[in-house]
């Protein structure tokens, strides 16, 4: 059985279909402008798209002088939309967008603690379904981001503690068929990376910490994630924090960082309760001490290993290193030639990492349509569709 390349016809159509998700709405003058094709090539493409469900006319520009109006084209609701799910240890966020990103429906709510994996599946399901109530189109593809290392896209290593039992594939695997639709596992760590990475696009070399229920880690590198061969890759938290034989993890993670304060003293029961008072100077001050360690020797490890040019914090425990952030540069610049710049990224809880998510799912999503369309040839023609054509 032969197979049926694409022609250049084919590309030219890939090519406003890359456009108008990215760009859209716009006129189709600047659609000639931005695909460099020509006018007529362009609107064939624009009237196949349309055909297939890809294309709609949007809204008019306001005619000056005796120039005629200009209609915008743009891309329907209905061609298809997306899920961006934060799955953290105490809060969970769904966001549901369509093609061009544009917000359908958000969602937060405190996460339910399981113990079994079917049930979570469950209960991450109908949350999607729920947020997704409204969405006319088909679902193209989910991405859920935990606080956890991911390998592949589907294998879970490492979650926070009380989300031990979600390590492995039983949990995407469950999703998937309950959803029966394309869903791709992340860490927290890359979502909201790439939402800082979508908020500045001139960002080109830069690492970031997710401090919260676990330490999470996420680098880019010309403004693309990077993305280990195995699951070591990244895994900065289980190397020695250099106070009391502790890792990184245990003071750069809520839970850790509560113990910490404990076995000093403490009597602490939340990383909320870390905040001072008359009566705790002391045993603050030493558990701060630790943590500011714990920065410095973490952004240390990733000044000399990768030499990012920002170093990002973001998650529960932020706050806190917004508070030891001029003693950690001290340090640094005593022991490092040159001192990336640290921030802090402020979060909404749960929303944030789904957002991330959602650019993950956008551009998975966009790709996998454009090679739909390269194949479509060799399908066939497609004939009185009511529903996109692929």
């Amino acid at each position: 059985m032969s197979s049926i390349n694409p022609t250049p016809r084919d590309y030219n159509k890939a090519r406003v279909l890359d456009v108008l998700l990215s760009r859209a709405p716009l006129t189709r003058n600047k659609l000639i402008d931005v695909t460099g094709l020509s006018k007529a090539t362009v609107s064939r493409a624009v009237e196949e798209l349309r055909a297939d469900g890809f294309v709609v006319d949007g809204g008019v520009d306001a005619v000056v002088g005796r120039g005629r109006p200009s209609t915008y084209l743009d891309v329907p609701e209905t061609a298809g939309h997306v899920v961006g799910v934060g799955f953290g240890a105490v809060t969970t966020g769904v966001l549901v967008t369509d093609l061009r990103g544009r917000e359908i429906g958000q969602m937060i709510v405190p996460t339910v603690e399981h113990h079994d994996v079917s049930a979570a599946g469950r209960w991450l399901v109908d949350l999607i379904a729920r947020t997704a109530a409204s969405a006319p189109g088909p679902l193209r593809q989910v991405v859920a981001a935990l606080p956890a290392h991911v390998r592949d896209g589907v294998e879970v290593f490492r979650p926070a503690d009380r989300m031990k039992i979600f390590s492995g594939r039983d949990l995407q695997r469950t999703v998937a068929e309950l959803l029966a639709a394309p869903v791709t596992f992340d860490s927290d760590a890359n979502a909201s990376l790439l939402q800082v990475l979508t908020d500045d696009t001139s960002i080109r070399n830069a690492a970031l910490f997710s401090v919260s229920s676990t330490l999470n880690f996420a680098t880019c590198k010309d403004h693309e994630l990077a993305r280990g061969r195995t699951p070591a890759f990244g895994d900065i938290g289980s190397l020695s924090s250099g106070i009391d034989g502790r890792t990184l993890n245990e003071l750069l993670s809520t839970a850790g960082l509560v113990k910490f304060a404990r076995d000093h003293g403490w009597d602490v029961e939340r990383v909320e309760d870390l905040s001072p008072t008359p009566h705790n100077q002391s045993a603050r001050t030493e558990t701060l001490h630790a943590f500011t360690k714990a920065v410095t020797t973490a952004v240390s490890i990733v000044a000399v290993t990768l030499d990012p040019e920002s170093v990002y914090f973001v998650g529960r425990l932020s706050s806190l290193v917004d508070e030891v952030l001029p003693d950690v540069r001290e340090r640094l610049e005593h022991t490092l030639p040159a001192v990336p710049r640290i921030t802090t990224v402020s979060q909404v809880l749960g929303l944030s990492v789904a957002s991330g998510a959602v650019h993950a799912c956008l551009a998975t999503a966009h790709d996998r349509l454009r090679d739909t369309l390269l194949k479509a040839r060799s399908q066939g023609p497609h004939q009185g569709h009511t529903a996109p054509a692929f």
